[in-house]
C-alpha cells in the first residue's frame, strides 16, 4: 500500500450523485484519509441533493483558493416542469400542482422570451429555501420550520440561456451564469412570466471553470490510493490569469510575505493592457512549477507591484514559512 503523504493538495473533480448533499460528499473524502492526519477538505459550490454534476473538492492548501474556484463561470442543464409550484423551487419540495383547466400552454417564443428576459445582470430573489443566512441562521431551517422567509433580491450575472427542448409541461435549458445563482429561481420566475408556475425537476451541473462533467470522477471510484493521481493542481484550476515564472529567490521572497518588484519578473503569459486582475505566482521547475501564490497588481499607470493575497505551503514550500497565507 502507497504511504499516505500529508502533503496532498489540489482539486476533485466529483460528479455528484442524486441525494447526495455537497456536504456528504465532502465528508466521503475526509473519510478517505487516515482520521488524525486528515487534511483540509471543502467544496467550491454548493449543489442542491436533487441536483447532479460537477462538485468540485478541494483538499490541503487548495482549500485557500475555493472562493476563486467559487467565482468562475458555470455551466447547468435543467429540466423545468410547467404548471407546478413547490416550496423548495424543486420537485424534491412540497409540489403543488395547478389546474389544467386554467393553463394554456405557452408556444416556444413566448418561452424564449421569457427567458432571455433573464439574461445579464439582474436583480434575482434567491428561494427561501437556500443556504443564504437571515439573522444569523440558515433561510432553509427558518424555512422548514414555518416561518416566513423573505430574502432580498441581488444582482447575478447570467450569461446565457438556451432553450434545448420543450414539450409541454416540461422546458429544457442550458445556462451559462456567475456566481451565486440560483437556477430554481429562473424555474421559478419563467413560470411566473408564463403565468403558469414552473419548478426545476431535473438539474445537472456540467461546467465550473475548467472542471468539465465528462472528466469528473465519481465518489465510489475514490480511494486514498487514486487520490494523488486524480488530485488536478492549484495552477490548473487558476484559468485566465496571467502567470509569473520565479526564481528561487523571488519564491522564497513570496513566503516571506515581500512584494515583487513586477519590473524584474518573468512573465510566462503577461497580463493584458490595463489588466489589474490577479497574477499566478508559479514556482520554479526545481521545485515543482506548481502555483505559489495568488498576487494583486499595484500600481496606478501599469503593474508596478506584485503583492502575494493567497500563498500556498505545498510540497514546494516549506509549511512553516512566515508569509501571507490567507488575506
Amino acid at each position: 500500500m502507497k504511504p499516505f503523504s500529508s502533503s496532498l493538495h489540489g482539486f476533485l473533480n466529483l460528479a455528484k450523485p442524486p441525494g447526495w448533499t455537497s456536504r456528504e460528499v465532502v465528508d466521503f473524502v475526509v473519510r478517505l484519509f487516515p482520521r488524525r492526519s486528515a487534511p483540509k477538505v471543502g467544496h467550491a459550490g454548493t449543489l442542491d441533493p436533487l441536483a447532479t454534476g460537477v462538485l468540485v473538492v478541494a483538499v490541503g492548501e487548495a482549500t485557500k483558493l475555493i472562493d476563486r474556484v467559487q467565482a468562475q463561470t458555470k455551466v447547468y442543464t435543467a429540466t423545468i416542469r410547467l404548471g407546478a409550484d413547490s416550496d423548495t423551487l424543486d420537485a424534491a419540495g412540497v409540489v403543488v400542482e395547478r389546474d389544467p383547466a386554467g393553463l394554456v400552454p405557452p408556444s416556444v417564443e413566448q418561452i424564449e422570451n421569457a427567458l432571455q428576459e433573464q439574461v445579464g445582470t439582474i436583480q434575482q430573489v434567491p428561494p427561501a429555501h437556500s443556504a443564504l443566512k437571515v439573522g444569523g441562521r440558515r433561510a432553509y431551517e427558518l424555512a422548514r420550520a414555518g416561518e416566513t422567509v423573505e430574502l432580498a433580491a441581488r444582482p447575478v450575472r447570467i450569461d446565457a440561456i438556451r432553450l434545448t427542448g420543450y414539450q409541454w409541461p416540461r422546458v429544457e435549458i442550458e445556462i451559462e451564469c456567475g456566481a451565486g445563482t440560483y437556477i430554481r429561481s429562473i424555474a421559478r420566475d419563467l413560470g411566473q412570466t408564463l403565468g403558469t408556475g414552473g419548478i426545476i425537476e431535473v438539474l445537472t451541473r456540467t461546467r465550473i471553470g475548467r472542471f468539465r462533467l465528462e472528466e469528473a470522477h465519481a465518489p465510489s471510484d475514490l480511494s486514498l490510493n487514486r487520490l494523488e493521481e486524480v488530485l488536478i493542481a492549484p495552477l490548473e484550476a487558476m484559468i485566465g490569469r496571467p502567470r509569473v515564472r520565479l526564481t528561487e529567490e523571488q519564491m522564497d521572497a513570496i513566503l516571506q510575505g515581500k512584494r515583487l518588484d513586477a519590473s524584474v519578473v518573468a512573465w510566462a503569459s503577461p497580463p493584458a493592457i490595463n489588466d489589474q486582475g490577479e497574477v499566478a505566482l508559479v514556482a520554479p521547475e526545481s521545485r515543482g512549477g506548481d502555483l505559489v501564490a495568488l498576487a494583486e497588481p499595484l500600481g496606478h499607470s501599469g503593474i508596478v507591484w506584485l503583492q502575494p493575497r493567497r500563498v500556498l505551503a505545498t510540497n514546494a514550500n516549506p509549511t512553516d514559512f512566515r508569509g501571507v497565507q490567507g488575506m
